[in-house]
């Protein structure tokens, strides 16, 4: 028999980080997506435009924070805090969220990056506290 409680974990923790991400995802027009991740890439909550799936951007996510951190380590860098990806069309933003989680932000060219730099650290600061706060938040 299947245990429940991963998922029920989970539904507590999209319930209570979504408004963060709806908030993050409403101080711009430009922001098409943003998501929080655990580290190996399972979609936690998630504020999405229909051409964004929630599983292909945290198998996404996951990918570039291993490649990144392992990156950063052998440049002797120290430890990662973002990765930002810059294409013709737009951005994607994955910053740390704790130990156990990401944030992920798509964001159309035209977006301003400060403010999204900003937002990203205010908001992955948010998923840390909702996240410290949960019982059995180390099941995600």
């Amino acid at each position: 028999m299947m245990n429940a409680a991963p998922a029920l974990t989970r539904t507590i923790l999209d319930s209570r980080l979504r408004p963060v991400l709806i908030e993050l995802n409403n101080s711009s027009q430009h922001i098409h997506a943003c998501a929080a991740i655990t580290r190996d890439g399972i979609p936690i909550s998630f504020v999405l435009d229909d051409k964004i799936s929630a599983d292909r951007l945290g198998a996404i996510a996951s990918s570039l924070l291993s490649l990144s951190q392992t990156a950063s380590t052998e440049l002797s860098q120290g430890k990662l805090k973002q990765v930002l990806i810059e294409g013709e069309n737009g951005y994607i933003l994955t910053v740390e969220a704790g130990n156990n989680a990401v944030l992920s932000i798509v964001a159309e060219k035209s977006v301003n990056l400060g403010m999204i730099f900003i937002e990203a650290r205010r908001t992955a600061q948010d998923i840390i506290s909702l996240l410290t706060a949960a019982p059995n938040a180390a099941v995600i």
